[in-house]
């Protein structure tokens, strides 16, 4: 059975992570206390139809949306940025050392004409 808390605290949570964003941050866009946010987020407070659309809005994500089982962790997505990140590090490296030998290959042919 799903609990429709838990998947809105998390999905809250998530996007307020992914955003960079703190609780305190949060809570002063929609004009609530930090501890509300905090409440939600543990899930022990479900908030009104008004306050979901005030965070899906200060989130920049439709309301629904934040009840979504679908949504992506945070660090799921940290994860495959760093994974992406340091295979592109590691082709630009291996590409900056053979461009570095081709260039001291090449002043080396020069030095000995």
């Amino acid at each position: 059975m799903t609990n429709l808390r838990h998947i809105l605290a998390l999905n809250i949570k998530e996007r307020r992570r992914f955003l960079g964003m703190s609780q305190v941050k949060l809570a002063e866009k929609i004009d609530t206390a930090p501890t509300y946010i905090a409440m939600i987020e543990l899930e022990k407070r479900s908030p009104s139809f008004e306050m979901i659309e005030r965070i899906a809005a200060a989130l920049n994500i439709d309301p629904p949306d934040l009840f979504s089982k679908k949504a992506y962790s945070v660090d799921l997505i940290k994860d495959f940025h760093e994974s992406v990140l340091s295979d592109f590090e590691k082709v630009l490296n291996k590409q900056i050392i053979d461009f570095e030998k081709k260039i001291n290959s090449a002043m080396c042919i020069k030095k000995d004409a």
